[in-house]
């Protein structure tokens, strides 16, 4: 499979230049079904999870946090084997290979959102939370002392509230430690 560099800029309100963007995207759209991938599915919070986690919220007079995650798709551990060719202008000491296999997802893989969301449950699980049989996306966590955290994740955001100011550090640490947070 094939990728390419895409160059961005990105501007401040003002218009002037805040920064210069690069990412490496794979050819997803030459991927093969059966072949580079099986499974694309990723899950989105339904919208009734929404209301009903902002309004317990509002109602119990819990705070609200919003976290984003940098780079979320290339956080997804591939189940496939990948073959990509080396990018353009990656390097010129590479002794003649011409692909590299990818452990990591990629922006424009097909597979890229379920593997994220696959490696997101799997911290949260690992860190106590339970996942919601109701919407996958809603993860809520007991303490012994009775507080209660319960998070949605949508694509790369998530959005926390709990009674229990311990989990909040807690909650941080975890994702912190497992993903880079904005």
């Amino acid at each position: 499979m094939g990728c390419k560099w895409v160059f961005t800029v990105k501007y401040k309100a003002d218009g002037s230049i805040e920064r210069y963007k690069s990412r490496l995207v794979a050819k997803g759209y030459t991927q093969t079904y059966g072949v580079d991938y099986l499974e694309t599915f990723a899950l989105v919070a339904k919208m009734n999870t929404i209301r009903v986690l902002l309004s317990l919220a509002a109602n119990f007079e819990w705070n609200l946090q919003q976290f984003d995650v940098k780079n979320v798709f290339l956080h997804g551990d591939l189940k496939e084997e990948i073959y990509m060719e080396v990018p353009p202008r990656f390097g010129k000491n590479l002794e003649g290979r011409n692909v590299c296999k990818l452990k990591k997802a990629l922006y424009d893989l097909k597979q890229s959102p379920r593997a994220w969301f696959g490696k997101f449950a799997k911290v949260m699980i690992t860190n106590g939370y339970k996942q919601s049989q109701g919407d996958h996306t809603l993860f809520i966590k007991h303490s012994t002392s009775g507080g209660i955290a319960a998070l949605l994740v949508f694509m790369d955001d998530i959005i926390v509230t709990r009674n229990d100011k311990k989990e909040r550090d807690n909650l941080r640490k975890c994702l912190m430690k497992g993903f880079e947070i904005k």
